[in-house]
This record gives C-alpha cells, sequence and structure tokens, in this order.
C-alpha cells in the first residue's frame, strides 16, 4: 500500500483516495487492540475510523470503482457491532465517573446493582465484537480496500478537478440537515414563518423530549453525517466554512448528551425494572438538570439555523470552494 504523507488534493479520485487510506489506516492501527479488549479508548477509535471509512466510500460513491465487499452495507454492520460495544462503555464511564460520587449511599448500592449487570451485558457484546472480527464479512472487506488502495479504480468523473464538484457533493446532505423535522421541535408555523418558543421550564422541556426526542435523536444521526462529509474538505473552504463546521460539531454534541441522558434513564429503568425516580431519585433529578442545560444551549442553535439568511449564507459558501494543495488531517 502507497502512503503519501502530504499528498496534493487536485481530482476527485485525488480526494477520494486520500480520504479512503487514511481512515482505513486508522481502523486497521486500533484493530488488534479491540480484539483483545484493551483499552476502552481503541474501541472508540477503530468505531470512529470505520465510521469515516463508511463516510467516504458512500460521499465518493459516483467516483469509486469498489470491490463488492467494500459496501456502505457492509462497512455499516461491522460499525454497528463496534458502537453497541461502545455505547456500553459510554454508559459505564457516565455512571461510575459522572454520578456515583454524588448519589447518596442508598442510591449507590442500587446503581452497582445495575454496574453488575452492565459488565455481564458487555461480556456479552464484546464475544459478538470479536465474532465480527473474525467473520468472513470483516476480512473481505479489509482485503478489498487494501487491493483497492494497491490499485484503484475510479469511473470517469473522478479525473474532474475537485473543486468543480465539491458543491454537488456537499449540498445534498446540507439540504437533507435543514429539511429535518428536527428543526421543529417546539415551535409553531405561524403565517408562513417559524416561531420557536420562549425559555421552557425543565418539565415543558421533559415533555417535547417524550413526544419528539427520537426526532431530535435523527437530526443528530444527520448533523453527524454532515460534518464527517464536511469534514473532509475543510482545506477548500475558508473561515465561513469552518464557523458552520463547528455549529454542525457543536449540535451533534448538543443532542447527542441528551440523547445519551435519555438512553441511559431507559437502560436504567429496564434492568432496575422499575422508574428511576423511585430507586434513584438524586440521579433521576441529575439527568433531568443535564438535558435541561443542554436543551438551553441547543436553542440559540435551533433558532440560528431557522432564519432563512443563516440558511442561504451556508449554500452559498459551499458553492464557492478555493484552491488546496492537501487534505485536512484527523482531529
Amino acid at each position: 500500500m502507497q502512503v503519501n504523507t502530504n499528498p496534493a488534493i487536485n481530482t476527485l479520485a485525488d480526494g477520494a483516495y486520500v480520504a479512503i487510506e487514511k481512515h482505513f489506516k486508522k481502523v486497521l492501527k486500533w484493530e488488534s487492540s479491540v480484539k483483545k479488549d484493551e483499552d476502552p479508548e481503541a474501541l472508540h477509535q477503530m468505531r470512529v475510523g470505520m465510521r469515516r471509512l463508511r463516510t467516504a466510500v458512500t460521499g465518493f460513491a459516483l467516483a469509486l470503482d469498489l470491490p463488492k465487499s467494500v459496501s456502505d452495507k457492509n462497512i455499516g454492520k461491522i460499525a454497528r457491532a463496534l458502537g453497541k460495544l461502545r455505547d456500553l462503555d459510554v454508559l459505564k464511564d457516565a455512571l461510575k465517573t459522572r454520578y456515583q460520587s454524588h448519589l447518596p449511599s442508598k442510591e449507590q448500592k442500587s446503581l452497582n446493582n445495575a454496574l453488575d449487570i452492565l459488565d455481564k451485558q458487555r461480556k456479552d457484546v464484546c464475544v459478538d465484537v470479536q465474532d465480527t472480527l473474525k467473520h468472513e464479512r470483516y476480512k473481505s472487506l479489509k482485503q478489498g480496500v487494501k487491493e483497492w488502495l494497491e490499485e484503484p479504480k475510479y469511473h470517469d468523473i473522478a479525473h474532474l478537478k475537485i473543486q468543480q464538484l465539491l458543491p454537488d457533493l456537499l449540498l445534498p446532505e446540507v439540504s437533507r440537515f435543514l429539511l429535518h423535522p428536527g428543526w421543529l421541535v417546539a415551535t409553531e408555523i405561524q403565517e408562513v414563518q417559524v416561531v420557536t418558543s420562549g425559555e421552557l421550564t425543565p418539565a415543558q422541556v421533559e415533555e417535547n423530549l417524550a413526544n419528539q426526542g427520537k426526532i431530535l435523536h435523527e437530526l443528530r444521526k444527520e448533523a453527524k453525517r454532515l460534518r464527517y462529509q464536511m469534514e473532509l474538505f475543510p482545506d477548500f473552504y475558508g473561515e465561513s466554512y469552518a464557523t458552520y463546521l463547528s455549529d454542525v460539531k457543536t449540535i451533534q454534541e448538543l443532542l447527542g448528551e441528551i440523547q445519551d441522558s435519555v438512553v441511559l434513564q431507559q437502560w436504567l429503568t429496564d434492568v432496575l425494572k422499575s422508574e428511576i425516580a423511585t430507586q434513584l431519585p438524586t440521579l433521576a433529578a441529575e439527568l433531568a438538570n443535564n438535558r435541561y442545560q443542554a436543551w438551553q444551549q441547543w436553542q440559540p442553535l435551533q433558532q440560528r439555523y431557522l432564519n432563512p439568511e443563516v440558511r442561504q449564507r451556508l449554500h452559498l459558501t459551499i458553492l464557492y470552494p478555493q484552491e488546496s494543495n492537501t487534505v485536512a488531517s484527523d482531529s
């Protein structure tokens, strides 16, 4: 496999090759540690590498002639297996480092029982991950990417200048992000204008999350897809692009914090077989407060991206890429 540490990006083929090579190397770097279950961070990094590889494969799909094994479907199945284990690690880390020490002794006992159950669940899911990395699907994916990197094949459009094509690559993802119904949670439409709610009470936030939390979670996933796509091309744009990318990342993180809290509460409810307000009232109150704080940070961004002028400027920013000689490094 050729490795170019400072590649020039002139054509769509150049950009595709660099992205696939970079993210595939990240997957391989952490594979051994994940198989041995040595470090939760290794799992996290491999999962990120797999997700970004998937973004590169799907984002450049029109330009790539890839082996059948290197497909969005195959990468997605492997990434989801890693994700299930990572989700349990996130739950455990949050419970132990963020919440446990704040609880009264009676609640800590209940939480310790839940953590014991989590450890058992994790062992089962860890076996699934190890089986996934031994499965023919993963082996054929690796072999397919290696062979393609040794002898890349492209469709004709790949040989066009990348600046000509970036708007057409990015704008469909931007449109899906901006048109998502999650932006309309806790709003009203009055005379064709979207009117956002004023500052909601904690109870109102909880009511909105109970009714429309899944829609916000879907918006979070759309933000993640757009972020990964935009992160392929920051060197072709200026400060305005960087600002929008930062906003998308913040939106993903804030909605993720809300979703993680909801998932954590639901998981505790399931394993303890009762509402956590009964067995873990202090923890339940803290989780609700964290959701409320994240919501308050989310609302200004919601209002900003419901502004037609902001949306139009984002489109205009994407329309005018500039020259670049290198692709951005991983963050």
